[in-house]
């Protein structure tokens, strides 16, 4: 694969995961868009709503988890360029998303409705949805966005640069949260005035794989990076702040 077509490969796979992200904020919100987490029901049995919705989150989890080992990657490079190797995950990753939004069963029996008479308990609600994501967001810059989603492989390949030894840093949300990205996501996925039973499918179902998909992530991390990993860890909080003590 030449470099200029690696580097052009990078940017549609970003481009297509930045559409893929932004949409699922719409539908997890139940935003305008085509089609929701809350969308019209189908003439569909209830069983099998669930069991297709499960699948769904069950594949959108596999893809992430198994393609993100360190023993998947090394193996996977053997076939796919490393240059590219991030943005063929992002890419498979933002397919996922998109079956996941395509083939969604919506389940809309009512959980919880904050009453019209609280508005201003639906408006905080939508806030802390809005500001999960904004989290997930300012994370992925905090430990390098670009490197994250496989532009800056692209790049250096382009530029016949190697990128420098991974070092680990604890910047912003990361000096009291290990995982900051996810607990986003927490907040987003949970933080709704309506929720329905599919809501509620997606939000139990993604954060199951969020907390499995953690210990394997710290377990890679220790992996890395040893007993710096191992005295970060011990000195602040996983998903909720931490603030009476800091990593050295």
């Amino acid at each position: 694969m030449s470099r200029t077509i690696a580097l052009l490969f990078s940017i549609v796979c970003y481009a297509i995961f930045f559409a893929t992200f932004l949409y699922l904020i719409a539908f997890v919100g139940d935003l305008p868009v085509p089609k929701t987490v809350d969308a019209p029901l189908t003439a569909m049995p209830r069983e099998a709503k669930i069991i297709i919705d499960v699948g769904l989150i069950a594949l959108f989890g596999l893809q992430h988890s198994v393609m993100a080992r360190p023993g998947f990657k090394s193996a996977w490079t053997r076939i796919v360029p490393e240059s590219v190797e991030r943005s063929v995950y992002v890419l498979c990753a933002s397919a996922a998303l998109i079956i996941l939004f395509l083939f969604w069963q919506p389940l809309r029996t009512t959980i919880w409705q904050v009453p019209a008479s609280m508005g201003w308990l639906s408006t905080i609600l939508m806030a802390m949805f809005l500001a999960g994501f904004g989290i997930v967001l300012i994370s992925t810059f905090l430990i390098n966005h670009f490197e994250l989603f496989g532009l800056q492989q692209g790049w250096f390949n382009f530029r016949g640069r190697t990128a420098a030894a991974p070092e680990l840093h604890q910047p912003f949300f990361y000096r009291w949260v290990a995982h900051p990205l996810y607990a986003g996501f927490f907040i987003a996925f949970w933080s709704t005035p309506y929720m329905s039973a599919g809501h509620l499918l997606l939000a139990v179902g993604l954060s199951i794989y969020m907390l499995i998909a953690i210990r394997y992530e710290e377990r890679d991390l220790t992996s890395l990076f040893g007993d710096d990993y191992r005295r970060y860890r011990s000195s602040v909080g996983g998903l909720v702040p931490r603030f009476g003590r800091r990593s050295a």
